[in-house]
């Protein structure tokens, strides 16, 4: 199985720039996005034979997911289940007959740590809400977590260090989630690879230069880490200041 995870910064800008084309050309049985900024039937979305799923933020414009997928899951649910957090259209989760996959746009903490504060109870919450999940079945969570875990995990560590996405307490929340029965399953297969990262800066010439953050993920239940086939950082996709991250899974 191909499960495909990419933010693609507005959906709308994204088809427009080979959303459709890269998705036909990577076989994916399931393609998750995040930030799709639009409501659905805001698009023509020419994707014969997958099923389409929907949570989009109620501030137009702004965050939301969407899945596509081949396979009909078994249930589709929308959100955390908490009402302050259900107005950004950032989870879904789709039930299979073995897993459960999780498609999240976690919230980015802002300039100056605006957002800090909302951004550590998410985190709790969401961390909660998988492991309600993983005690059912095993959970694999994909996505924009909006975090750099660890210093290979971007280009420029030192001078990040306490910036929105690479703080201490971020990435301490990121710890809790893997010690919560999770695995990163890029560091699993590829521990010590550096200079892969998924989204890069518009501004300095960020992608040119490579000078990037690691912040898409996949994450999946400890107990299936074996099923993990392969994991592809796609980075030589554009359409996005993210790029699609792929996993292969015997599933």
């Amino acid at each position: 199985m191909k499960i495909v995870t990419w933010n693609v910064n507005g959906l709308r800008a994204c088809l427009e720039k080979g959303f459709l084309e890269y998705v036909v050309r990577s076989d994916a049985d399931i393609v998750c996005i995040q930030e799709t900024k639009m409501q659905r039937g805001q698009a023509e979305i020419d994707l014969p034979g997958f099923e389409e799923y929907w949570n989009s933020a109620e501030k137009k414009g702004y965050s939301g997911t969407a899945c596509f997928s081949r396979i009909k899951p078994i249930t589709a649910t929308y959100g955390l289940g908490i009402d302050r957090h259900a107005f950004e259209g950032r989870v879904i989760t789709l039930e299979f007959e073995r897993f459960y996959l999780v498609n999240v746009y976690t919230p980015n903490s802002q300039e100056k740590l605006a957002r800090l504060d909302y951004r550590m109870a998410w985190d709790d919450d969401f961390r909660s809400y998988v492991k309600k999940l993983d005690g059912i079945k095993p959970v694999i969570i994909c996505g924009d977590l909006n975090v750099a875990h660890q210093e290979i995990d971007l280009k420029n560590p030192k001078t990040n260090r306490m910036n929105a996405g690479f703080t201490d307490q971020e990435r301490e929340k990121m710890t809790q989630l893997l010690d919560a029965g999770f695995i990163d399953s890029f560091r699993f297969k590829y521990p010590y690879v550096e200079n892969i990262y998924t989204w890069w800066s518009y501004r300095f010439n960020a992608r040119a230069n490579n000078a990037g953050w690691r912040i898409d993920y996949f994450l999946v239940s400890s107990r299936i880490a074996d099923k993990v086939e392969d994991q592809i950082v796609k980075n030589d996709i554009l359409g996005s200041d993210h790029c699609p991250v792929e996993l292969i899974a015997a599933l």
